[in-house]
């Protein structure tokens, strides 16, 4: 007897699941199935992304619809558009043999009228994210008050993702004796939640232990300094030849700046964020998939769809802001079966965020040392002899051989046979031959306690305040910003009346002191002074550029004019121009309106 027909599935699902090549169910399903298939209830199933849960509900689910009715019975619930397409064609192919079956995806960025036909052509299935559903409910376009089974997946994301009041919004409107199903990667209050206020008496499995990391997935980190973060990234792609990997950043900005980058320096790279039609992220999944794409460069949000079993890496460009988040990056790879690796790039101050995710996924990290340029030529050069001897000979090329041999005819083998490496050697000699060591030299995790400072943070004094429009957040959208810090590289920003306060890791400090020498406002000098003083108090060390203001600039800025920045390296980003002398050329700009237009461009 098949695997799948002993945990009690029909004839036509077992076809089905043979179809696709399914020969043993996996932990979730052999946990889930029997019980949803034997029991009518709630169910609440705890298991890592990648380990079978569609058909752990999708099975049952087809098992107990009634395809002679037309109305619909069952509701899928997901993050994400490519969730939602991505479990529809799971559940369409599942139910290949089930006559009469449909199943409809309801998605935002999709026409909503084209959905609402589809619907009433009869669907028995609904597969949908939140807020185009909570839509279509609200305008009576869907009716979901006589469902049977409503199916919750990525419950936890869902909640990260902030669609709590859709998602109790939708339930409301669904009969009180439906049965819930809610499958998750973790656990979080949130979950509890919605469990304890829409189900009743739920049975509960667990897959491995509560948030816990898959098995086959080991964990490294790797200590730069924050200016070094992208180098770092290239020598990790460069030091994994065959790397197939996602690459996580917090923001859309980032995702798009990052694979700007890899592109421009020659990498099979592209970025998938919500700014992206779905066209565009159907083009750039389609070529993952066919791996034209090696790396692909994500938000945490447009990652939920990714469903590619063969992913060798996850390297976290920047920690999630919810530590939470890391297991379901880290759960793109190790998937059915396989092993995979997940790459943590952190700065010092960020290391004590290792220790908050190794409490959560109950797994240890290595500490490992970003490869040096001597190592990648290494690597790469064996690399290219492994590729060479596993190549099929094409026989074409075998009319040409006599004008080879005779072109060749003076060398001898060895000679030749470094000719041919040389080709692509050189090019990765050349480039890394003077590279310097990016590791920064930090001591292990473990000496790092939570919510300890690293003690490699500098404070500074800014001669700026309310008094001038700022607020915290803006002042720090402007400092990070221009500075080019990234999210994480301004922290304790403190606004006072006349003057401000603020910290980034001490490896900035020249970067940023340097930055603010001769800064102008309408004859006013603009000074960044490191300060001893963590309450904000007046004694500090002064350095570069002098302090206060210059004589007659006055106190209070008036007007909505910007700030002028001499630079050694030009433009600095908007409002900043190149001062040479007196001051030729010099262009105004309002700072609050340039933070605000970035922000609402993110």
């Amino acid at each position: 007897m098949n695997k799948f027909e002993q945990l009690g599935l029909n004839a036509e699902i077992v076809n089905a699941v043979s179809d696709m090549g399914f020969e043993a169910p996996s932990d979730v399903q052999e946990k889930a199935i029997p019980i949803l298939l034997q029991e009518e209830t709630d169910l609440v199933a705890l298991a890592q992304t990648g380990t079978g849960k569609t058909a752990a509900f999708g099975f049952p689910l087809l098992q107990k619809i009634n395809a002679d009715s037309k109305h619909t019975q069952g509701l899928i619930l997901s993050p994400t558009r490519e969730l939602c397409l991505q479990i529809t064609n799971e559940i369409q192919n599942y139910a290949k043999y089930i006559k009469g079956l449909k199943t409809v995806a309801i998605y935002g960025g999709s026409s909503i009228s084209d959905q609402a036909r589809a619907i009433k052509k009869g669907a028995q299935v609904i597969v949908a994210t939140p807020g185009r559903m909570k839509d279509m409910v609200s305008r009576g376009m869907i009716d979901i008050s006589k469902i049977d089974y409503c199916i919750l997946d990525e419950a936890d994301e869902m909640l990260n993702m902030g669609f709590y009041e859709d998602i109790t919004d939708i339930l409301s409107h669904t009969p009180k004796d439906k049965k819930t199903w809610l499958f998750s990667a973790t656990m979080p209050k949130e979950v509890s939640t919605i469990a304890k206020k829409f189900m009743n008496n739920p049975v509960e499995i667990t897959v491995g232990t509560k948030n816990e990391g898959t098995k086959n997935v080991s964990h490294e980190y790797y200590v730069v300094a924050g200016r070094d973060r992208y180098n770092g990234l290239k020598r990790l792609a460069d030091s994994n030849p065959d790397i197939f990997s996602v690459i996580f950043c917090r923001t859309k900005r980032d995702t798009q700046k990052v694979a700007e980058r890899l592109i421009e320096d020659g990498y099979n790279a592209a970025a998938i964020h919500g700014d992206l039609s779905q066209n565009q992220r159907d083009l750039v999944m389609k070529s993952f998939r066919s791996r034209q794409i090696q790396m692909l460069v994500a938000t945490d949000v447009a990652a939920r769809g990714i469903d590619v079993d063969d992913i060798t890496h996850v390297i976290n460009y920047q920690l999630p802001d919810e530590i939470e988040t890391y297991t379901h990056r880290s759960g793109r790879t190790g998937r059915a079966g396989k092993s995979g690796v997940s790459m943590v790039i952190v700065t010092k101050s960020e290391m004590r965020k290792i220790k908050s995710i190794e409490r959560i996924i109950k797994q240890s990290f290595e500490r490992k040392d970003i490869p040096s340029g001597e190592e990648i030529c290494q690597v790469q050069l064996f690399h290219l002899a492994k590729s060479i001897k596993n190549t099929e000979i094409n026989h074409e090329i075998d009319s040409y051989l006599p004008q080879i041999e005779e072109l060749f005819k003076d060398f001898s083998k060895e000679e030749v046979i470094k000719k041919v490496f040389s080709v692509e050697f050189t090019r990765f000699f050349n480039y890394y031959k003077n590279a310097s060591k990016l590791n920064s030299p930090a001591a292990n995790h473990n000496d790092y306690r939570e919510g300890e400072d690293s003690g490699e943070s500098t404070r500074y004094f800014i001669n700026v305040g309310s008094k001038d429009d700022f607020d915290w957040m803006s002042l720090k959208d402007f400092l990070k910003e221009n500075l080019d810090l990234g999210r994480d590289g301004v922290s304790r920003v403190d606004v006072k009346d006349s003057f401000s306060f603020f910290n980034t890791d001490t490896t900035e400090k020249d970067k940023v002191l340097a930055f603010f020498e001769n800064f102008e406002h309408d004859g006013r000098r603009i000074s960044v002074e490191e300060t001893k003083d963590k309450g904000g108090n007046r004694d500090r060390k002064k350095r570069g550029g002098g302090g206060g203001f210059r004589k007659g600039g006055g106190g209070k800025r008036s007007g909505g004019s910007g700030f002028n920045k001499s630079s050694d390296s030009g433009s600095r980003g908007e409002g900043f121009s190149r001062r040479s002398g007196e001051s030729s050329g010099k262009r105004k700009s309002n700072i609050k309106s340039s933070v605000s237009r970035r922000r609402n461009k993110k």
